[in-house]
């Protein structure tokens, strides 16, 4: 995985939240994300960077995990979440908009921190 600061902090109604992130910059670490992951915190996740706000879309092949998928534009801004996903799926999950990161978290995490459209992350840049 691509280096970088590790942690990314949210302001949501219940708090502020520490989330330690695994980077996922190159296509090949965003192709493989959390294939085969079958554990993982709450308050960790991966986030992919794709550089530039632009269309994405994700599915759940191979990845065993239920997961919350925050896309988030480019000012940190989290456009919409998908919620527990179906571990395996092939199903295409569109990120809606153009967004520059996505955020997968473990299915249920961001309801337990009250994460919704319009939060901000704070987004670290190296």
């Amino acid at each position: 995985m691509a280096q970088g600061p590790n942690e990314l902090v949210v302001t949501t109604s219940t708090g502020k939240h520490r989330i330690s992130i695994e980077w996922a910059r190159t296509m090949a670490e965003r192709e493989h994300g959390l294939m085969g992951r079958t554990s993982m915190a709450d308050d960790h996740g991966m986030l992919f960077d794709f550089g530039v706000e632009q269309p994405v879309m994700f599915w759940m092949k191979d990845t065993p995990l239920s997961l919350d998928m925050v896309f988030i534009t480019d000012d940190g801004t989290v456009y919409r979440i998908e919620k527990r996903t179906t571990p395996y799926s092939e199903t295409v999950i569109p990120g809606g908009a153009p967004v520059r990161y996505v955020l997968e978290l473990v299915g249920g995490a961001s309801d337990k921190i009250g994460l919704v459209p319009g939060d901000r992350f704070k987004i670290p840049r190296e």
